[in-house]
């Protein structure tokens, strides 16, 4: 039986491969991204994208890194 690492959950994101700091990096700050939920770098449920959350705090969008 293979174990899926990723995918939903009664509309809940998972994800648990191994964590890597793009990953990380792109959770807590993508600004290419315009959702400020977004799925979990590791774990179940959804974190903070805060480029998007200040792009809408601001009315400008954050620089890329």
């Amino acid at each position: 039986m293979s174990e899926q690492r990723r995918g939903k959950f009664l509309g809940m994101p998972y994800d648990w491969r191994r964590l890597t700091r793009k990953r990380v990096r792109d959770e807590l700050w993508n600004p290419i991204e315009s959702r400020v939920f977004v799925p979990k770098a590791y774990g179940w449920g959804y974190g903070v994208n805060f480029a998007a959350l200040w792009g809408r705090l601001t009315g400008r969008r954050a620089a890329a890194r």
